[in-house]
């Protein structure tokens, strides 16, 4: 029905032949496939980052905030626009998470000063969002958590490939989390990836992972191990064979996929200026390099957005909201969530258009045709 959707996978032969190796190999839990996703990934972000694949970017969360020793009575502040994953995690392990505003209506990432206005004597940590692949102040952030004595959690589920001063996203909190859900930069469907540069939180890290056991079924069915002991509680939040073998293809294409995106985004910057009705984020980003993994736009105050979404939809142009407000959800209304103007402001009037490296600029160039034809009509 879909003349643009919003997000197309980028896959091709290599997909296909990697999870077919797998599947005539004989063994599709983790293994070793795990184990060279894990060394790729770690070695393309440097820095010491050690990379322990996951089954999806919420358990990388969750495993953050465990393996910190977060928990009740213990607040983490978290930014007021992002996937609701990032609050499931806090509130899952019994901590309370407190909402930090966007730091303008052009820079929708996480406000460091409202951040440090938030903080009180239970802030156990600050977890940050790259949002759209645009890095994060990380001078404040990293500034402000070793003063406080505070951990950093990176969420970096839009951002692999990012980069803060020449510093890949992911690498500066005490654990960076990824995302490899279907419509990210790097997809295998759902997986993600938990990464530490200490050695103490790798290791909690790996354990969590695996119900706190010290070896794998891959050991034992290969014969280095006969049994195993149990040393912490853990999960099973495993990433299987099948998905790593995408993972790798993934993350050979990840750089040419990357700049593809940054040259539609730049189209779409073109293209989109100046056209009444709408004013677009992140134009003045310094000392990033984003991921470019969406392409949001703010719509004016006085814009129908639901009447902007169906008529790109009798267009044939698929669209989205990133994101709702917290506020408003069913299961946070009742809840004493921190106020935040700015964030609810951009929930209110964010339209996310179409953007995956296969698109193409002539479909970038019908979509924005198509909606300055529809903003002109409102």
């Amino acid at each position: 029905m879909w003349k643009v959707q919003l997000f197309e996978l980028n896959f091709d032969e290599r997909e296909r032949q990697a999870v077919t190796a797998v599947l005539e190999s004989g063994w599709i839990t983790m293994g070793e496939r795990i184990q060279e996703f894990e060394q790729r990934f770690g070695d393309s972000l440097g820095h010491g980052a050690k990379a322990i694949a996951v089954a999806n970017g919420t358990a990388a969360l969750h495993m953050a905030v465990l393996a910190l020793g977060i928990g009740p009575g213990d607040e983490v502040i978290v930014p007021a626009l992002t996937f609701i994953a990032d609050l499931n995690v806090v509130r899952l392990t019994g901590a309370t998470p407190v909402l930090a505003d966007c730091t303008s209506l052009t820079d929708w990432n996480m406000d460091p000063e409202d951040a440090r206005r938030r903080i009180t004597d239970r802030t156990k940590a600050i977890m940050i969002v790259h949002y759209a692949g645009y890095s994060c102040n990380m001078d404040a952030f990293t500034e402000l958590c070793r003063d406080r004595s505070l951990f950093l959690i990176e969420d970096a589920a839009h951002a692999v490939g990012a980069s803060y001063r020449g510093q890949p996203c992911g690498t500066f909190g005490d654990v960076g989390c990824f995302s490899f859900f279907t419509n990210k930069n790097l997809s295998v469907g759902e997986g993600g990836m938990y990464v530490s540069r200490s050695e103490d939180l790798e290791q909690k890290g790996r354990y969590l992972r695996s119900h706190g056991m010290t070896t794998l079924t891959l050991d034992r069915h290969e014969g280095r191990a006969i049994t195993y002991d149990v040393v912490q509680s853990g999960l099973n939040y495993r990433m299987d064979e099948m998905r790593a073998a995408l993972g790798i293809v993934q993350l050979e294409k990840l750089a040419e996929s990357n700049d593809k995106r940054r040259q539609l985004t730049q189209m779409y910057i073109e293209l989109l200026s100046g056209i009444k009705g709408l004013t677009l984020p992140f134009l003045n980003h310094p000392n990033s390099i984003p991921s470019y993994h969406i392409l949001p736009i703010l719509l004016d105050a006085d814009v129908d957005r639901i009447s902007v979404i169906n008529r790109l939809k009798e267009a044939g142009i698929q669209s989205s909201i990133h994101y709702p407000a917290f506020q408003d959800f069913t299961a946070f209304r009742l809840s004493s969530l921190s106020a935040t103007p700015i964030s609810n402001e951009i929930s209110k009037r964010e339209l996310t258009l179409p953007l995956f490296p296969t698109m193409g600029f002539e479909k970038v160039r019908y979509v924005c045709n198509c909606l300055k034809d529809i903003l002109n009509k409102l």
